[in-house]
């Protein structure tokens, strides 16, 4: 239940911050005080800012959604922490894993509340998939996330955008941590960045995964295939999610040759809304739940990293 009014504003005004705009319109005990970003490319009720520095002394938010260029957390961040803001960061936290670290220390010494914008939690399909394993052994994990290449992005390759997503998912789907990880990647297209990579991973409870990422395939793929069981039977589950189209499926191994098939139901809704209510409610109660902390995209970096 909301306590108070919160102040926030958003940093960084593009295509993601704009989302971010009208989502945050939307949420109740919310009120956007300011909003900052290097030109102004669009008509706003509210105060906007050219100037960061200038923007917090003046409007002084009570929190702040960073959504600038990842190469830019850093900065924000800290001139954050400085006048004691908390704050959302869009994925990934930095551009290094260095620049994350040192944000995280600022931010716990001034004990402020952080988090960082892994949306592919707050999923419709992917909270139903969660729904759908729960109380079950998983044996495997397997994501594609794959699409055209995006001229937008310039300043990190494929692993650094797309990776972190379903690193960050395969740890939040299974509730288990990785214990081994292999990276193979190639650069073709990006002029500076690589551009295809296949991820593999080792997981507590023998549990393997593997993630295969693109700018090559010319139709945008976002799945996600779970191979489980119950501990009560010996029955093999496999359940196939499309997070584009939003559907489930599960598939249940009968014997050798025939299999069941069960369209899995699925209660739609805004995924970035949910995850700025949750970033709210964090505010309210400091209850973080299933949003992602500055530590999760560290580890998602690390991996990236490799």
């Amino acid at each position: 239940m909301q306590t108070k009014l919160h102040n926030i504003a958003i940093v960084g005004l593009g295509a993601m911050g704009k989302n971010h705009y009208r989502s945050l319109k939307t949420i109740a005990g919310v009120k956007i005080v300011g909003l900052c970003d290097v030109v102004k490319n669009d008509d706003f009720e509210e105060p906007f800012f050219t100037d960061l520095d200038l923007m917090l002394d003046e409007v002084k938010p009570s929190a702040v959604i960073i959504v600038t260029p990842t190469f830019l957390h850093k900065q924000v961040a800290l001139e954050c922490a400085k006048r004691d803001i908390h704050m959302f960061i869009e994925k990934p936290a930095a551009s290094t894993v260095e620049d994350a670290k040192e944000m995280l220390e600022m931010i716990n010494a001034r004990n402020l509340k952080s988090c960082v914008g892994h949306i592919e939690r707050f999923n419709p399909v992917v909270k139903a998939l969660i729904k759908e394993i729960d109380n079950h052994e998983i044996m495997s994990i397997s994501i594609t996330r794959s699409g055209a290449f995006p001229e937008r992005i310039a300043d990190v390759g494929i692993l650094t955008d797309l990776s972190v997503h379903d690193s960050d998912l395969i740890r939040f789907i299974t509730q288990k941590e990785i214990i081994r990880t292999a990276v193979f990647k190639s650069q073709k297209i990006h002029k500076t960045h690589e551009d295809n990579a296949i991820l593999a991973f080792e997981l507590e409870g023998q549990i393997v995964g593997d993630i295969t990422t693109n700018w090559f395939t010319p139709f945008r793929k976002r799945s996600i295939i779970v191979t489980c069981r119950t501990d009560k039977e010996a029955q093999i589950k496999y359940l196939e999610a499309d997070l584009i189209s939003q559907s489930l499926k599960e598939y249940i191994n009968i014997d050798n040759n025939s299999h069941s098939t069960r369209n899995c139901f699925i209660q739609r809704s805004d995924a970035l809304r949910d995850e700025l209510e949750a970033f709210v409610h964090y505010l309210d109660t400091g209850d973080r739940s299933s949003l992602a902390s500055i530590e999760d995209s560290i580890i998602t970096l690390e991996i990236a990293s490799k």
